[in-house]
């Protein structure tokens, strides 16, 4: 059965790609997101910070690596807005910069799992 675009149905998407690949600034915000997230290590520290906010040191803990390669990570994440940083103190404390974000980790997490099981 071949399939083949209405008139309309091509039309639509025409518009639609034009408007798309005109904003060249927010695709190329949109491919920064992905390859900050497309890293190992940050997506686990993407991971610990969907579950609660962490400071520096409880992070480089949990995924026994040393505090400074931590901070590398962090700062990258934060260049790309995926986390925001809260001083209170003498503490930074490292949390998710919105729903956004925790939604982007999530739907890519469950895509992988089901990939993975299939």
């Amino acid at each position: 059965m071949d399939y083949e675009l209405s008139e309309e149905d091509r039309k639509s998407l025409e518009s639609d790609i034009e408007e798309f690949v005109s904003d060249e600034r927010l695709i190329n915000f949109l491919s920064t997101i992905f390859k900050a997230m497309g890293d190992p290590t940050r997506l686990k520290i993407i991971f610990l910070l969907s579950k609660s906010p962490l400071r520096v040191n409880e992070i480089s803990e949990l995924l026994n690596m040393s505090q400074s390669s931590i901070s590398h990570q962090l700062a990258i994440l934060r260049n790309q807005e995926l986390i925001k940083v809260k001083r209170i103190g003498r503490y930074a404390i490292y949390s998710l910069d919105d729903e956004h974000v925790l939604r982007l980790f999530n739907e890519g997490y469950n895509h992988a799992e089901h990939k993975k099981r299939n």
